[in-house]
């Protein structure tokens, strides 16, 4: 098996340019906290984990943008053919105040899964990255808490189903993360490690 810097020659050196351009374009546009977001820090552990060759980086990335990037396509293909967005949260795509190529850069959702799955196919997938993604995942959402509530960053403060907030801070976020491990990375980690040899056998 390939590991290390060596795992990934051209992909390693796609994903720096990527952040080169992409990290400050989006700052700029939408300011440091959007870096908070679980799919902008999906871009930066998995273009570290390209970057290195590690399996565990990303493995947790997968996890974490695999459903984001399928609900992200519904949503914006929805949105352009019926004018209709069908779960939300896209609905910056259509900010015309946003230049259109850093709203195109947001494309990132479509390209990320797919470079992460190409990569598990080499260095395989490490039965690590749910707890991984998991903590993060708690962290940013005990962060994103302290932003001010206009922001529903990881949405801290509404569920993105119910536009509802459920009781007090910690209860909310215990029902957010619940919901986003069990729904979401939780089948995404058997689908993973159901397609992908375990880390470390990969060929």
């Amino acid at each position: 098996m390939t590991t290390g810097t060596t795992a990934f020659p051209v992909l390693r050196w796609v994903g720096l340019v990527w952040m080169v351009v992409w990290l400050p374009a989006y700052m700029r546009v939408w300011g440091w906290a959007n870096l908070l977001h679980l799919c902008d820090v999906a871009v930066i552990l998995g273009c570290a984990g390209l970057w290195w060759g590690s399996s565990l980086l990303v493995s947790s990335q997968a996890v974490s943008s695999l459903a984001a990037g399928i609900l992200w396509g519904l949503d914006v293909g929805s949105r352009l053919l019926t004018g209709r967005f069908l779960v939300g949260g896209t609905e910056y795509m259509w900010d015309a105040r946003a230049p259109i190529f850093v709203r195109l850069l947001s494309s990132f959702h479509l390209g990320l899964p797919l470079a992460l799955l190409w990569a598990l196919r080499k260095i395989g997938y490490d039965r690590r990255a749910l707890a991984l993604q998991a903590a993060i995942a708690a962290g940013l959402l005990v962060a994103s808490r302290f932003l001010p509530s206009g922001f529903n960053m990881n949405y801290a403060y509404q569920d993105p189903l119910f536009h509802r907030f459920w009781g007090p801070a910690p209860l909310h976020l215990a029902v957010i993360f619940v919901g986003a491990v069990a729904l979401l990375y939780w089948p995404t980690h058997l689908l993973l490690s159901w397609m992908f040899p375990v880390a470390g056998a990969a060929k």
